[in-house]
């Protein structure tokens, strides 16, 4: 009885905290009520079908330059490789994945695409015509030659 006792203290004292650190917290829509206004948000549009977008930094997965809405990915089928594949890209005209897609985590060469590498649209994601939430005076890193 005890032990629910002091349980029950440690909950109602961290709640309480919680509640106290919370005012803090500001939001990105400002003073804005969540229920002000009565239209609904327009949903961001994918950027129409268009050639390869240039990369920002070395590292950089590309980014994918047409929606991919429906596409299936799961264990048994992947969409992307229907044109993205080594046997599909050129009739596709699509750009060809990459070799390092086939390397397992220990660095070996693989017949198939790595299961760490198989689900695209964890890297790579395509762009919309969203305005950014903040200002943003990112610019690419020129090359070294």
């Amino acid at each position: 009885m005890k032990r629910l006792t002091m349980w029950g203290l440690a909950l109602v004292i961290g709640s309480w905290f919680a509640v106290a650190g919370a005012a803090d917290v500001k939001s990105l829509r400002g003073s804005v009520a969540l229920d002000a206004g009565s239209e609904r948000p327009m949903l961001k549009q994918v950027m129409p079908d268009r050639e390869p977008i240039p990369r920002d930094h070395v590292q950089q997965p590309p980014l994918v330059p047409h929606a991919v809405d429906g596409y299936q990915i799961d264990l048994k089928f992947n969409k992307c490789m229907s044109c993205h594949g080594w046997e599909t890209y050129q009739k596709a005209r699509a750009t060809k994945i990459s070799l390092t897609h086939f390397k397992d985590r220990d660095g070996n060469d693989m017949s198939d695409v790595s299961a760490r590498r198989y689900f695209c649209t964890q890297c790579h994601v395509p762009q919309t015509d969203a305005q950014p939430l903040v200002e943003n005076t990112f610019e690419p890193a020129s090359a070294r030659r």
